[in-house]
């Protein structure tokens, strides 16, 4: 019978809790006894590509169930899962717009005057997915790339105050910003600049939009993105390069740009746990200009 292993899903456990201890901070004999744990038999590499940036993520594997069952526990808490939804919600939009979008596309901010105000978030809804239509409309009759995009709206309804706070942001690939401007048709405010990357892509500015969802949807993108490329592999990294890694003991710098050519790494954590043994490592790289 082939030997059963386990690890924990990314995606369904957040490693910042999990994995709370910054190695440098941790004791000394916490770490020999974590990182040398007979049970951590090897290291699951998950590598995401998204545009420009790519992330790698290195997390334990075991052989035993125990190892892993008291980090289980730290997902029991609704608040925890509320903010693990929130975290996998904004890596997803940051990489699809890091993965579909470039210097040469616009992100911007719509708002209303008072005769254009929407009085629900529903109404406030329609009236960017009618834009977005416009948008389309116009993109086909002019021979422009086909429409991208992503946008959410910040609706906030104060009625003891009389105040109602309405406004969408949406990155696109639309070609012309002063016809988007005069396509939008409800007054207000308007904002529309060329997106600017970073080391970290375009981070920031999705981050900065994902803010304060108030427990409406967060974002709305097009059907006809790109997804991540994503990779796993049990290969990459034994669990002896791990602990020379997380020793120090090896330049990291030189360890992850040998192994993914083409990528300079911009940023890199370290950590261990209180709940189960090994190690976790987060590596950030940007593609070599």
């Amino acid at each position: 019978m082939a030997k059963r292993y386990y690890t924990l899903d990314p995606q369904k456990y957040d490693f910042d809790e999990i994995f709370g201890i910054e190695a440098q901070e941790a004791e000394r004999d916490a770490l020999l006894q974590s990182f040398n744990d007979p049970h951590v038999v090897k290291y699951r590499t998950k590598t995401i590509k998204s545009g420009n940036v790519l992330e790698v993520e290195v997390y334990p594997i075991w052989d035993t169930h125990t190892s892993t069952s008291r980090a289980r526990k730290t997902k029991e808490s609704r608040e925890a899962q509320k903010r693990l939804n929130y975290k996998n919600a904004v890596k997803q939009v940051v990489r699809l717009i890091n993965a579909n979008f470039t210097d040469a596309d616009f992100w911007a901010t719509f708002t209303y005057d008072n005769a254009h105000l929407p009085k629900t978030y529903a109404q406030a809804q329609r009236e960017v997915q009618k834009f977005i239509r416009r948008l389309k409309h116009y993109a086909e009759r002019h021979a422009f790339a086909p429409l991208k995009y992503v946008y959410w709206t910040e609706f906030e309804n104060d009625e003891k105050k009389g105040k109602r706070r309405i406004h969408h942001h949406i990155v696109t690939n639309f070609a012309d910003r002063d016809v988007m401007e005069d396509l939008w048709g409800n007054g207000g405010r308007n904002n529309v600049r060329r997106l600017v990357a970073d080391d970290s892509g375009y981070e920031g500015m999705a981050r900065y939009c994902m803010k304060d969802p108030k427990g409406l949807k967060r974002y709305v993108a097009s059907k006809n993105l790109k997804k991540p490329q994503i990779t796993v592999s049990d290969t990459k990294f034994t669990r002896r390069k791990v602990n020379r890694i997380m020793y120090d003991k090896v330049n990291s710098y030189a360890v992850f740009e040998n192994l993914y050519k083409g990528y300079q790494m911009t940023d890199i954590k370290k950590k261990t746990s209180e709940y189960t043994t090994g190690a976790y490592v987060y590596v950030k790289m940007k593609r070599k200009e």
